[in-house]
């Protein structure tokens, strides 16, 4: 198939893009900035070019020829105000129409889109809220186009800003301030999602369907920190912060330039991300253990 990808040079995209390559599908990776895409031009039948997603004429450009889209825009920080941050306005709800409304001018029908576990219109954060909408967007255009949703929980792997984040926090603090320690996760691993939505394209049963993405086993945030700690060999006292505090700690860290807290991601952790009881992977995928995993890129060498 030949495919354009949006917002596929981070860290899902390139496990995804990774993928698709090796299975011979003809990739256009649109970015705005093409050094960050230096991984990506490498592989084979992979194409990088610089574009402007937002511009709807450049995104009817990008369209022509296509058999299907994959979206994986997605933001973590998009200010603030009612019903969702402008910032979210822009990349989850705004360009998802502008997505579709090119692909029906371009006659390209398939659309793989993330967005993210329990997003919904009466969800406590702006980010699930926008992305409820996005999906809302696109899910109303079943009709005319072949939509399949990814609603994954936290992502872990090499490279990623969870796991890697607390470990590398472990380093240089003499303890961890922790917001929400009681949270709720069940991390799903990046070659399951990226194997999931893989297996979607050629699966006709998919469309129109929504997939919740979860792993195997659901975890509390003091015990992910806690144990990203041990294995990169310095483990840290944890002290967890009250719902205020949380708050108060997050609302200062928007301050600071890529500060990693933001008080609607307080919000979102306030809905337990984790799936259903009876939820597994799609498509035959089993989930993989993150102890399965996560010592290949966190753990100190021997």
């Amino acid at each position: 198939m030949k495919i354009l990808m949006i917002g596929a040079t981070g860290f899902v995209g390139s496990s995804l893009v990774a993928r698709l390559a090796a299975a011979g599908h003809d990739l256009l990776v649109a970015t705005r900035r093409r050094e960050r895409a230096r991984h990506l031009i490498v592989l084979p039948t992979v194409r990088v070019v610089e574009a402007d997603i937002h511009d709807e004429a450049t995104l009817e450009q990008l369209m022509q020829g296509q058999d299907a889209v994959i979206n994986l825009v997605g933001i973590l920080k998009g200010g603030t105000g009612k019903p969702y941050g402008a910032g979210f306005v822009r990349a989850h709800v705004e360009l998802p129409t502008k997505i579709v409304h090119a692909m029906q001018r371009c006659g390209v029908r398939r659309l793989l889109h993330m967005s993210a576990l329990h997003a919904g219109a009466d969800a406590p954060s702006g980010y699930l809220r926008s992305k409820a909408a996005g999906e809302k967007v696109l899910l109303a255009k079943r009709a005319a186009l072949d939509v399949t949703v990814f609603r994954p929980s936290v992502i872990f792997g090499r490279g990623d800003a969870f796991l890697t984040l607390f470990a590398q926090l472990q380093a240089i603090a003499p303890f961890v301030p922790l917001a929400c320690p009681d949270a709720q996760f069940q991390p799903v691993w990046v070659e399951d999602v990226t194997r999931v939505m893989a297996a979607s394209l050629a699966d006709a049963a998919s469309v129109g369907k929504s997939y919740d993405l979860c792993g195997p086993t659901v975890y509390r945030l003091r015990q992910l920190v806690a144990y990203a700690g041990r294995l990169a060999g310095h483990a840290r006292p944890i002290l967890g912060l009250s719902n205020g505090f949380s708050m108060l700690q997050a609302w200062a860290m928007e301050f600071v330039p890529g500060g990693p807290m933001t008080r609607d991601n307080v919000r979102s952790m306030q809905l337990p991300s984790i799936c259903a009881s009876a939820c597994g992977l799609p498509f035959g995928v089993a989930a993989t253990p993150l102890e399965a995993i996560a010592p290949s890129y966190l753990a100190v060498p021997a």
